[in-house]
């Protein structure tokens, strides 16, 4: 994981991601499982899934342009990267952007009713595995524009 501001380009680590709502902890691939049971019993995730993007999925496109908007969810967005990378901006306390680089080994929480947005790196791949309290939770809700 790399993360900073994206103003002024300082630093963010594990400490002060959580500071901001943010959790992050960097997880063994081979043996990630007793902390991902360990994280749904605490915070009450239902379900578990994986997704898989390759350059060749089909409308991953139309699928990235709805994440690379500004957003929030109902519900927290947990990803634990298996393979690939990507790159959330996240709004802080203070309505900052922080940039988190995710890449395998990592697991991130965002939480529920804070602004963010997502996407790929150049490499356009990215193997998760991803919780959820409620999977209709999880639909974005798009900031309004200033007026």
């Amino acid at each position: 994981m790399e993360s900073h501001w994206i103003d002024d380009q300082s630093t963010i680590d594990a400490d002060e991601l959580r500071r901001h709502g943010v959790y992050y902890e960097a997880l063994s691939l081979d043996a990630y499982q007793p902390t991902i049971d360990a994280l749904k019993a605490s915070k009450g995730y239902i379900q578990q899934d994986e997704i898989n993007i390759l350059p060749d999925t089909p409308g991953l496109d139309a699928m990235l342009e709805k994440f690379d908007g500004e957003h929030l969810h109902d519900e927290d967005e947990v990803r634990f990267v298996l393979e690939g990378e990507g790159v959330f901006d996240i709004r802080g306390n203070d309505d900052r952007w922080m940039r988190v680089r995710v890449e395998p080994g990592d697991l991130i929480v965002v939480p529920g009713g804070r602004y963010h947005r997502f996407e790929l790196t150049k490499t356009r791949t990215m193997h998760c595995v991803r919780l959820f309290q409620d999977v209709s939770g999880w639909v974005p809700k798009y900031r309004p524009a200033n007026p």
